[in-house]
């Protein structure tokens, strides 16, 4: 009888010591969020719409020779603002379909803010390495932005009207060159 309450209790703390390291790695691993999957071959993040436009916030970030910029700094422009880090698969993987994307739709002007904490020393290399020079990218190293939006998870992506009004956001990846996906870009963008 012993020998079997040894056995359980052993069981047991062995258990919980598991368990504690698996609450431990969810809650200290980066949080990335991935997009949901469509038909194969059609995968684009889901895009939710505001049920009323929001401001944009105030934030200061900047440009990647470290002049401050806000959001209200692009007002009438009509804007597609992505938060993302070069560590974050999902995120490096949809760069080259928002490369497209401004290629494909006029009058959108996309802001590429990356989110990592050591700037310009990480993301310069970053877009040599990926051909990224055509791409608006901007650092907020603090994650002012990602902070003041109450992010969950990268890549997130948000639709900001010329009066800067956040429209919607996509949270996770994104194949933003996809026909179902630049449509609803132009839509917005038209009305």
């Amino acid at each position: 009888m012993k020998l079997a309450l040894r056995a359980v209790t052993s069981l047991l703390v062995l258990f919980l010591a598991v368990l504690g390291v698996l609450i431990y790695r969810l809650e200290t691993e980066p949080s990335v969020v991935i997009a949901s999957e469509g038909p194969p071959g059609d995968t684009i993040g889901k895009f939710t719409p505001l049920p009323q436009p929001l401001p944009a916030p105030g934030v200061t970030f900047t440009d990647r020779s470290g002049k401050d910029v806000t959001l209200a700094d692009f007002h009438g422009k009509f804007l597609l603002v992505n938060l993302w880090a070069t560590w974050c698969a999902p995120c490096v993987a949809e760069m080259p379909s928002l490369l497209k994307l401004q290629g494909k739709v006029g009058g959108l002007t996309i802001l590429a803010v990356s989110e990592d904490r050591r700037g310009a020393e990480l993301v310069d290399p970053f877009i040599a390495k990926h051909g990224l020079d055509g791409l608006a990218i901007y650092l907020d190293p603090k994650n002012g932005l990602t902070n003041a939006l109450h992010v969950d998870g990268l890549p997130t992506s948000y639709l900001v009207d010329r009066d800067g009004r956040i429209l919607g956001k996509v949270e996770g990846a994104a194949l933003w060159d996809a026909g179902d996906m630049v449509k609803l870009v132009e839509g917005y963008l038209g009305s």
